[in-house]
């Protein structure tokens, strides 16, 4: 799949004229077909974005300094195909049925939730006419109802791009990547849903979650669609 460099078209544009096919069994209707979303959640066994270990609590045993986490699947097939085609091809029908899958795998959490997307890259937003990450929060809000909100609680302190970088690139760059919204404050009664798309190494989420918890977060749970494994090099 070829996929644009900038959006050019009005946001949406194409998504309302352009018929839609489903990215898993190309079926006519839907971005991703009521079967294949359901395919997903019932295929779905939590592992541990970390170790891979088999984590159905989510709070892996191995992985002490990381929060309970949640990852939908490997970055394969249709969630692959998703992902590219929602954050680089725009396409804004792909949010919601994303969105779903999350609603289905995560636990019921009590009491107040903001939901804390990874900020993307501003310049990449507007190439791409699209926030992926905070979309995909926003609907997951909605469907989740009214103790959940979003918040942009993390911004980006340098745009640098981690695609294609190593390993140990990728830790250093994400400790000095993120910083707390100005202005923000933490409220340790809150739990905070940290999103992202893809989990490669955990750089980003690690560096985000040290964040939160110096600033005083108490209650944290991490939610990814997929996890992805970097090559070696």
């Amino acid at each position: 799949m070829g996929f644009i460099v900038k959006n050019t078209t009005f946001p949406g544009l194409l998504d309302l004229l352009a018929p839609h096919h489903c990215r898993g069994c190309v079926r006519l209707g839907e971005p991703i077909c009521h079967r294949c979303k359901n395919n997903i959640i019932l295929d779905f066994h939590n592992h541990c974005p970390n170790c891979k270990a088999l984590n159905p609590t989510g709070k892996c045993p191995k992985c002490n300094a990381l929060p309970p986490a949640f990852v939908v699947s490997e970055r394969t097939d249709l969630i692959a195909h998703a992902i590219d085609d929602l954050k680089f091809n725009s396409t804004r029908a792909l949010a919601r049925p994303l969105a779903e899958i999350l609603d289905e795998i995560l636990p019921v959490i009590d009491g107040q939730v903001e939901i804390v997307p990874l900020p993307t890259i501003a310049r990449h937003v507007r190439a791409r006419g699209l926030d992926h990450t905070l979309a995909v929060s926003k609907h997951l809000a909605r469907l989740r109802g009214s103790r959940y909100t979003v918040n942009r609680l993390i911004v980006r302190a340098k745009d640098t791009v981690q695609i294609g970088a190593d390993r140990k690139t990728r830790l250093v760059q994400a400790a000095e990547a993120y910083k707390l919204s100005p202005g923000a404050s933490i409220d340790p009664d809150i739990t905070y849903l940290l999103f992202d798309d893809v989990w490669t190494t955990g750089a980003s989420i690690k560096a985000t979650v040290k964040l939160l918890k110096s600033s005083g977060a108490q209650k944290i749970i991490v939610a990814v669609l997929a996890r992805a494994t970097l090559s070696r090099r």
